[in-house]
């Protein structure tokens, strides 16, 4: 993992893209308490920063930390660079740092494929068997349940079946871990609309 305070590059990609006004703190459930002119100046920005990226700077953003992985990949899912569809995957797969696994699951969900479902799928087979972890479980199965109702597609169903592995998972999740997928089905829809509105934002051509 590359760190911003030894690595010069990485450091002037955050100073970029990361810390202005904060916005890796706001990427995420933060931004739907965003309203009228700080929601439109806050969209406006991330669109142009999505714009003006390269794509070799955002796998180096990808190299950081929670804060660099999680503006990366909200950056990716607004620009719609779908060729990092296996990378966000992988660092989903992995769970090196925290706090960025909702990121990697709103980018997926906007790229709305079979693929991106299958992705995900990869993730809660490996991480609901982990009842001892409470990772990005809820999140992914919010994300694969909003792929499902847009594909038309069934791939969440073998996880909630009756003493299947979603529930199975919620039986030993510490801090008494919510036990709706609605919920979570609602926040990615939230965020996923969130994206869309920047699409709207982004120059034709």
């Amino acid at each position: 993992m590359r760190r911003a305070y030894e690595d010069a590059e990485l450091l002037d990609l955050v100073r970029r893209y990361v810390t202005p006004d904060r916005r890796y703190l706001k990427l995420g459930g933060s931004l739907l308490r965003l309203e009228g002119p700080e929601y439109d100046r806050f969209a406006r920005a991330l669109v142009e920063d999505a714009g003006l990226i390269t794509s070799d700077e955002l796998a180096v953003l990808l190299e950081g930390g929670w804060r660099e992985r999680r503006t990366a990949a909200w950056l990716i899912a607004v620009s719609g660079r779908t060729e990092f569809r296996e990378r966000l995957g992988d660092l989903l797969l992995a769970s090196e740092v925290c706090c960025a696994g909702l990121a990697y699951c709103v980018a997926l969900a906007t790229f709305g494929t079979p693929h991106d479902a299958d992705l995900l799928a990869d993730y809660l087979d490996r991480y609901l068997r982990r009842p001892d972890l409470a990772y990005n479980q809820l999140v992914a199965m919010g994300a694969l349940l909003y792929l499902d109702l847009n594909l038309g597609a069934d791939h969440a169903s073998r996880f909630l079946v009756p003493d299947g592995l979603w529930h199975q998972w919620l039986q030993g999740a510490p801090g008494g871990a919510p036990r709706d997928p609605a919920t979570f089905l609602s926040l990615i829809r939230r965020l996923c609309a969130f994206v869309d509105d920047c699409a709207e934002l982004r120059p034709s051509g």
